[in-house]
């Protein structure tokens, strides 16, 4: 009876979250792209050309693989992101692997983001469940030898192929091996630690050196952030990451979002306590190893990389490890009443989304019939920027890459000459958009 019941609350939560992740990017201004979107986008469209180095190419050729089902780009990355949604489902459900853990972290409103999101990391997130059910059979001795090394390696290698990041994940999988070095297990994962980083030069060497040369030496800059700006902002990162309910702090400061980092840092207490407490098995243990060092990575990466603060898009890879085990310690504490967590965190998202609401249906509407009506649907664009920190004006890019996913941004005042080229006081004044102020 108990587990009749269960069942059906997986069921329900399962339809909750499916629908509101595409309510989500309905009720959004722009369908919740990023000008990172925009890249994706337009690397979608030109395939098989290579359009840069900077994007892996594993995102944009799955948005590819669904335009040839009738699709256009960014519908084909909604679709991607609802399979990869499902995919965690119904594979931890046949295989019996964290089931009701993962059916629990995919109905937190911000993993129910990152699906709605047009971003890479919708896609990274079945693959990493892969890798750590592949994993947790090495650990307990199901796959051993050769097959145990070709098949985490090449897990490690596609999860390179859609998120760079995923180097992280490598060091982990490799110095957790070497850590553990009296463990019968230890060579499997040093062996593919070493196996991907030898793909990782072989790939800078033979894809990013052929169409770009002087990627590496332009995008490393020593010393980029100071530490008393990464620090802070590691600490709001981890808070909004390890939030079950909010995972955006309001931009503008304010008192909410002493609550919001308050939530997430008791949180973040509570998960420490319970697996000091709860002794973590081998396996589990393995997955926070891997969250904590892909966290550690990414926060100290920030000194000689240019990338976004942390927030919890770019540690989702990381934090859903973290998740599974933190789940999996209050199943057994409290049984079926944790999912109670999924409910509070869809309700808190439904209640966000509608307080945000865009429509991104009419939007997309005006600026189709705004592109057509200017011949400018079907050849490729510029988008001029004075700044890239300049969002309003980004968020029209964004709404235009949706319809043409030929866009690219440019800072070259003397582009704004061609008629391809649009600017957003070009665009506003011809049609009107339905904004919102969150994201």
């Amino acid at each position: 009876m108990i587990r009749f019941k269960e069942r059906n609350i997986q069921i329900i939560l399962v339809i909750i979250t499916f629908m509101m992740t595409i309510l989500r990017f309905l009720l959004n201004e722009k369908g919740r792209v990023s000008p990172d979107s925009i890249r994706y986008l337009r690397f979608a469209h030109v395939l098989p050309v290579i359009d840069n180095t900077v994007t892996p190419l594993g995102y944009p050729a799955s948005i590819r693989l669904f335009t040839y089902t009738g699709l256009d780009e960014f519908w084909g990355s909604k679709a991607v992101g609802l399979a990869a949604f499902l995919f965690i489902v119904l594979f931890a459900w046949k295989k019996q692997f964290f089931s009701r853990e993962s059916v629990l972290v995919c109905s937190l409103f911000s993993f129910l983001s990152v699906f709605s999101y047009t971003m890479s990391e919708s896609l990274v997130l079945p693959f990493v469940l892969l890798f750590l059910y592949l994993s947790s059979l090495v650990i307990e001795g199901k796959l051993k030898g050769g097959r145990a090394v070709f098949y985490l390696s090449f897990c490690l290698i596609a999860l390179y192929n859609i998120r760079y990041s995923s180097l992280f994940i490598m060091f982990g999988t490799g110095a957790y091996g070497l850590i553990f070095l009296r463990k019968s297990y230890s060579r499997t994962f040093i062996i593919s630690g070493i196996t991907g980083g030898i793909f990782v030069v072989l790939y800078k060497i033979l894809f990013i050196d052929y169409f770009n040369e002087h990627y590496i030496d332009d995008a490393l800059i020593i010393g980029l952030y100071p530490t008393s700006k990464l620090l802070p902002e590691l600490f709001q990162g981890l808070c909004t990451t390890f939030n079950p309910f909010i995972h955006i702090a309001d931009p503008g400061g304010g008192r909410i979002n002493y609550a919001i980092y308050g939530l997430g840092f008791l949180n973040i207490l509570l998960t420490v306590y319970l697996f000091l407490k709860y002794k973590l098995t081998d396996t589990e243990f393995f997955f926070v190893f891997t969250g904590i060092a892909g966290t550690v990575c990414s926060y100290f990466i920030q000194y000689f990389y240019p990338v976004n603060a942390l927030d919890y898009r770019l540690m989702a890879p990381f934090s859903f490890p973290v998740w599974l085990v933190y789940f999996r310690k209050l199943f057994q504490l409290s049984g079926i009443r944790a999912y109670a967590i999924g409910f509070l965190s869809l309700l808190s998202g439904l209640f966000f989304t509608l307080l945000s609401r865009g429509n991104y249906l009419e939007n997309r509407k005006e600026m189709q019939q705004y592109l057509q009506a200017e011949h400018l649907d079907s050849v490729p664009l510029l988008f001029y920027l004075e700044a890239a920190e300049d969002l309003e004006k980004v968020q029209t890019a964004e709404l235009i890459s949706t319809v043409n996913p030929h866009t690219t941004l440019t800072f070259k005042p003397e582009d704004t000459l061609k008629r391809t080229t649009l600017t957003r006081y070009k665009v506003l004044q011809k049609i009107k958009i339905d904004r919102n102020k969150y994201q």
